[in-house]
């Protein structure tokens, strides 16, 4: 048990029960719990397994390599098309994990041989990203833009790609290039 990590469990409004009895089926695998993002941890020689988190709707562990996982039982979800590797099993009450404590050990045991046998989730390339027509469009407009998008790592580039091109209309696309210009002349990502 980490005690930077348990101002999580203490200060928890939402979904406290179960992020202890998370916590307690994650410690019983003898993992080391640390604290990254903000979130309860569980890392195996130094790497990333597994974490706890909440959201309204749910709380979750998340996996990092999921989507090389076996899930035979069929719990792990897959948070958005755009997420490559990692996936969740969700909750929405203790009684679910109380009655899932053996499956989630399982889970938790298989996500560490994963990473014991040093699989890697095979990622999309940037150029695999789906470009909207009108970035395409600003960007052939535009060589020194062009040149700029080009010059950002391929994690800022997806970013900028997903941001784009998640919006529906061709109008919220158009503001959402004029408001990244900036920025990707900069070299800055969109988060940054």
């Amino acid at each position: 048990m980490n005690p930077k990590v348990n101002f999580f469990f203490n200060e928890a409004k939402q979904w406290k029960k179960e992020f202890e009895k998370l916590r307690t089926i994650a410690l019983s695998t003898e993992l080391v719990e640390d604290l990254k993002w903000g979130c309860p941890c569980y890392t195996y020689e130094g790497k990333n397994i597994f974490l706890i988190h909440g959201f309204k709707e749910y709380c979750a562990l998340l996996f990092f390599k999921g989507a090389l996982m076996k899930d035979p039982d069929h719990i792990l979800i897959q948070q958005s098309k755009n997420v490559q590797a990692a996936r969740q099993i969700r909750f929405t009450d203790v009684k679910q994990i109380n009655d899932m404590e053996q499956v989630l050990r399982a889970y938790m045991f298989e996500a560490v041989e994963i990473e014991e046998s040093g699989a890697k989730v095979e990622m999309k390339k940037t150029k695999e990203f789906e470009m909207a027509e009108e970035f395409q469009n600003k960007l052939d407009e535009n060589p020194a833009l062009q040149k700029a998008f080009k010059a950002l790592t391929p994690g800022r580039q997806r970013a900028y790609l997903l941001h784009i091109s998640s919006a529906k209309q061709s109008k919220t696309r158009e503001a959402r290039i004029e408001k990244c210009i900036p920025q990707i002349m900069e070299g800055i990502g969109l988060k940054d």
